[in-house]
């Protein structure tokens, strides 16, 4: 999963770019790539949801699911922690790697995301009884 979010997002960053990324001046995410990544990680989701009712069965899609959202609420807290100080480096002229390493997402989005995460392992393994 881990993989497949890696590159999907390597991949958008470098279809959008950073003007569509970031709002400008700053490295904070975009409403388009909050919409994009969000629909990209579902999707990353529930491909491995898929693979984890292939190896694990049913057990395995709810420990992958239950993994997503502690290891997903884990990385939001320093999200929130960040949230108040402020931000002087401008992401348009960033490096993907500097980009990656100053982006900011909205406290909100870094909570939820683990869910929709969870949500969309559970679905990528439906069907799996066990």
């Amino acid at each position: 999963m881990v993989l497949l979010v890696i590159a999907t997002f390597t991949g958008l960053y470098y279809l959008m770019g950073p003007g569509a990324s970031f709002v400008a001046g700053t490295c904070d995410a975009s409403g388009l790539w909050i919409v994009a990544s969000t629909l990209l990680g579902f999707g990353a989701a529930v491909a491995s949801g898929c693979v984890a009712s292939k190896i694990g069965q049913a057990k395995g899609v709810k420990a992958l699911a239950g993994l997503v959202v502690i290891l997903g609420v884990l990385l939001a807290i320093p999200v929130a922690m960040a949230s108040g100080t402020p931000q002087t480096f401008d992401c348009a002229n960033a490096s993907n790697s500097e980009a990656m390493q100053n982006a900011r997402q909205p406290v909100w989005i870094a909570f939820l995301n683990p869910f929709i995460g969870a949500a969309g392992v559970m679905l990528g393994g439906r069907g799996r009884k066990g």
